[in-house]
């Protein structure tokens, strides 16, 4: 089982990563895409959020003792299920997971697009993530 501590862990990892994000906000599209260490940063730092995003849901999953899940998405469905956050925001988290195996697994594809539009738009998804678990401790 879970302790606390690591859920209390990854909370506060979260907020160091949408805070770094932060700052990169103030960017176009055009700075990030054409600066390789901005870019760089930009992915590296959404790939963080978003993996301890999953992280925490999986925590927050064996310190209630739920079912286990079978795959990253479930997390999110099974905190759904028992009420720890809205089924809204558990579509939210799902489609992060994608993009966070996007970056994860396509490398050359990936869309910047998509990546900024995540940067300006979809942060907040995740601090919304973040405070719905905390509000449960």
């Amino acid at each position: 089982m879970t302790s606390i501590d690591v859920i209390e862990n990854k909370i506060a990892a979260l907020e160091k990563y949408l805070a770094i994000l932060a700052g990169y906000q103030a960017h176009t599209q055009e700075e990030i895409v054409s600066d390789t260490d901005r870019r760089g940063a930009c992915e590296r730092y959404l790939y963080l959020a978003t993996q301890t995003a999953v992280d925490l849901a999986e925590a927050m999953v064996s310190f209630k003792q739920l079912r286990k899940p079978t795959s990253l998405r479930e997390s999110f469905a099974i905190l759904a299920e028992n009420g720890l956050i809205s089924q809204s925001l558990t579509d939210k988290m799902v489609k992060m997971v994608g993009f966070r195996n996007a970056l994860a697994h396509d490398y050359e594809a990936i869309d910047y697009a998509i990546v900024y539009d995540v940067l300006q738009n979809k942060l907040a998804d995740i601090k919304e993530f973040k405070e719905a678990i905390a509000g449960h401790l």
